[in-house]
């Protein structure tokens, strides 16, 4: 619920002119992301996953993932045809995942669903990086168009290989578990 309530003080610190407000973005949502991975390692150090647990830890994940991805479109930093390929694979495998637990069945997390999460948070922080740089900058340097060019041009190239890995992870996931989907 904590990486719930994070996303959205993440996404009004990020919306805010000024250097302290793009940072502070940067901080939430390290914490959130953090936040993520102690909850993890202390829910199964201490023996507590709970059925909430096991249901709203993807669903958080995915908010938290979601709501940035779609604030960078808003700030037009990545194109909105790969938000949507992005927030296709999520609703459709997490919802897929979700109905067969619902049945009895666990779908577990794949290598390649893990390495496509570790991608989406690279690209995320790399971008959260780069606004903040490019508030610093313009906040106590100049801004250079070429170095705006620069960075939009690496941030595309990092978002299609993020979402070559989302669509790759999406489909070798319903391969993977064919045989099980075909009974749900």
């Amino acid at each position: 619920m904590l990486r719930i309530g994070l996303t959205f003080v993440f996404m009004f610190f990020l919306f805010l002119n000024g250097l302290w407000a793009k940072a502070v973005s940067l901080i939430i949502f390290a914490v959130a992301a953090l936040s993520d991975f102690l909850d993890g390692m202390i829910a199964h150090r201490q023996n507590m996953v709970t059925d909430f647990g096991r249901l709203m830890d993807p669903i958080a994940d995915k908010i938290l993932v979601l709501a940035a991805f779609a604030a960078f479109v808003q700030l037009q930093l990545i194109d909105a045809w790969m938000f949507m390929i992005i927030v296709s694979r999520e609703i459709l495998i997490t919802s897929l995942r979700l109905f067969a637990l619902n049945k009895g069945k666990v779908l577990s997390a794949t290598r390649t669903g893990k390495h496509k999460t570790v991608s989406q948070m690279v690209v995320i922080f790399t971008i959260l990086g780069f606004v903040v740089l490019k508030e610093a900058m313009l906040t106590y340097f100049t801004w250079d168009p070429d170095w705006e060019k620069f960075f939009r041009q690496g941030i595309y190239f990092l978002m299609l290989f993020t979402v070559g890995l989302t669509l790759y992870s999406g489909l070798s996931y319903l391969w993977a578990n064919r045989k099980i989907i075909a009974l749900i």
